[in-house]
């Protein structure tokens, strides 16, 4: 047994409101630059529908993940190394920027410099690509948000393509649930394996996968090894770009910028244990729809004395152990076993999980005129929810209805149970125990997912101390991505052919990490800066007032010579 550790996700998606401030913070902090107009390191999708890129679920196109050749071995789908080698410069199974979108401003410049007359001037819209003026804007990510189950859009999802005629007309009827995706920093990427110059690699300390883009030479191979297709090309530098897992925020001990801003606190961060020993033979599974169950075999337990004994052994810091033993992440999938992971069946071990959606079964018995918290109501209705089971199994484990109705029961319970409580009634342990668990496990679940305090939410270690050093070496000087327009760095002109940024952009300040996390920790006001200094609204934590936020009071005298204050 040789234990790691790896930073994982869950969401809840009974949560998700589809607002979208995940995916607009982590564009301004990520893909903001020239080149990766396109690119949504995170972004909302609404199912039923066609994700983004356009259907990036239809493998049997894009090739990527793994598959079991005939002697049982893992083989990505898109070949092995001399079919890959022989393609290396016409990579022919891409998606095209059709697939993705074609980003675009508007002429702006028109209506500052139109000369009056009668007509209204308009700003046409035009590609930040070739620079020629689009006649319409046919596609962008997420087009069709808020379209999800209409019977013009359902059979464009390759998920919905895959079910009975049954199921799918019964998504006309249905109402539509919002899935956020990022990369899933899997345990077997195959990204990683299809990329020619080793570019790709995972992190050992915290499972990160991350592009060396010094070595990417912009074959686009993990493009397509990608089954989630969460990998873009710079098309300005020629480099792969993907989620970072917002890796500079986690080595000081502080959520992704995702999880941070997220409106409906869905998110949660957390430590968990696996043997790396075992990832190839899990994801190896014959069957597709038993690889949901051997990930749970690959996540050891914290409390367990002889994984504490073995994660010793292994190096690994007893910060991390002890953030294992309290991670909600480890709670939502291997304890209440309410969070399933995305497409299992792509044989790449993903570790961004989610809890799925419950909400709508309340409203739909409360508007038929049964007691809609009742637990009898809750769990005969979830066989005929208006998300049908068969669908969310598709997607979160390979088909196999069983943990996806366990998880659905088990939802069901905690909500009857807090609603006995709610009401003042006796807990009723008959509850817990018809979905297997205890009350406690219920309410520890409703702590989890209910109220959702920030502590409870995100468990992140920090970085080993005598690791702090070499983090700030690398923040300083050494970083891969600290080049003309490397990602988060600012870099590139950044100047259109339309004025859409203002010459040379500043630096980006690079901070080190004592100073991120003192700064993240420290809760005196930020008022340090100085006389005269401008104030850097991104750095400022929203207490007391530093000087040159707001214009300073002066005096001046007045006409008939008494004098007062004015603030400017």
């Amino acid at each position: 047994m040789r234990v790691m550790a790896q930073i994982a996700m869950v969401m809840n998606l009974d949560k998700c409101i589809g607002c979208h401030t995940c995916s607009v913070t982590c564009k301004q902090t990520w893909t903001n630059r020239a080149g990766v107009e396109y690119a949504w390191f995170n972004n909302v999708e609404t199912r039923p529908g066609q994700g983004y890129p356009r259907r990036h679920e239809d493998q049997e196109r894009w090739r990527g993940g793994w598959e079991l050749t005939r002697r049982g071995r893992l083989r990505p789908r898109s070949g092995g190394r001399l079919r890959r080698l022989v393609s290396i410069f016409a990579n022919p199974v891409l998606p095209s920027i059709r697939d993705y979108y074609e980003p675009w401003t508007y002429d702006y410049r028109t209506l500052t410099e139109a000369p009056a007359g009668d007509d209204f001037p308009v700003a046409a819209p035009r590609s930040l690509i070739s620079g020629e003026r689009m006649d319409t804007v046919p596609w962008s990510a997420n087009w069709d948000d808020n379209l999800g189950g209409m019977p013009q859009h359902g059979p464009d999802d390759p998920v919905l393509a895959r079910m009975s005629e049954k199921v799918r007309l019964e998504f006309e009827q249905a109402f539509m649930f919002y899935l956020p995706r990022i990369c899933e920093h899997c345990l077997n990427p195959s990204c990683v394996a299809t990329c020619p110059s080793g570019a790709l690699y995972k992190r050992e300390e915290d499972g990160i996968v991350l592009v060396d883009q010094d070595r990417c030479r912009g074959w686009r191979m993990c493009v397509t090894g990608c089954p989630y297709k969460k990998i873009y090309f710079n098309h300005r530098t020629g480099k792969a770009e993907k989620c970072t897992f917002c890796y500079p925020r986690v080595e000081a001990g502080l959520p992704t910028v995702c999880s941070e801003t997220c409106v409906g606190r869905l998110r949660n961060l957390g430590v968990l244990l696996y043997d790396a020993d075992r990832v190839r033979e899990a994801a190896a599974t014959p069957r597709e729809q038993d690889l949901y169950e051997a990930q749970l075999d690959l996540f050891l337990d914290p409390h367990d004395p002889a994984v504490a004994d073995a994660a010793e052994r292994a190096g690994l810091p007893l910060a991390w152990l002890d953030a294992a033993r309290r991670s909600p992440v480890y709670d939502l999938i291997a304890t209440h076993r309410v969070a399933l992971p995305l497409h299992p069946e792509y044989r790449t071990m993903p570790m961004v999980w989610y809890v799925p959606p419950l909400s709508p079964v309340v409203e739909s018995l409360t508007a038929s005129g049964h007691d809609g918290e009742d637990e009898q109501n809750l769990f005969g209705a979830i066989e005929t929810l208006r998300i049908p089971v068969s669908y969310l199994a598709e997607l979160f484990t390979a088909g196999d209805t069983a943990p996806v109705d366990a998880a659905l029961r088990r939802l069901a319970a905690m909500r009857a149970h807090r609603r006995r409580l709610n009401l003042g009634d006796a807990p009723d342990p008959a509850i817990a125990a018809s979905v297997g668990m205890s009350t406690e496990q219920l309410d520890d679940m409703y702590r989890l997912l209910a109220l959702a305090k920030y502590e409870d939410r995100y468990v992140i270690p920090t970085a080993a101390v005598g690791e702090a050093r070499a983090l700030e070496e690398s923040a300083l000087g050494g970083c891969s991505l600290d080049f003309e327009g490397g990602p988060g760095m600012g870099g590139g002109h950044g100047s259109g052919p339309f004025g859409e940024a203002s010459g040379r952009p500043a630096p980006a300040a690079v901070e080190n990490f004592h100073a991120l996390r003192s700064r993240a920790t420290d809760d005196r006001p930020a008022d340090a800066a100085g006389p005269g200094a401008r104030v850097n609204l991104l750095n400022w934590d929203g207490n007391g007032r530093p000087e040159g936020l707001f214009p300073p009071q002066q005096e001046r005298g007045t006409a008939d010579g008494d004098t007062g204050t004015e603030e400017r």
